[in-house]
């Protein structure tokens, strides 16, 4: 019980202090590269068209199945 603790407790230390160092950062610079609104955009269109292309070969292979089994 003590070892998982330890190791919580462990976790815990380290992500606090990425956190602290990621604001102490943020507060140094500002400005820091952050991802702009047309790359959000970019991607959430890439990943609509991609689920948009897998639901369509998913439903016609629903639809065909049964006249592909005897390929």
């Amino acid at each position: 019980m003590r070892h998982t603790a330890a190791r919580t407790y462990r976790a815990v230390h380290w992500l606090t202090t990425r956190l602290q160092d990621g604001l102490e950062e943020a507060s140094r610079r500002p400005d820091r590269g952050d991802i702009s609104t047309t790359t959000v955009i970019i991607w959430v269109a890439a990943a609509a068209g991609a689920l948009t292309v897998a639901g369509s070969i998913a439903i016609v292979i629903a639809k065909y199945n049964g006249n592909l089994l005897g390929i």
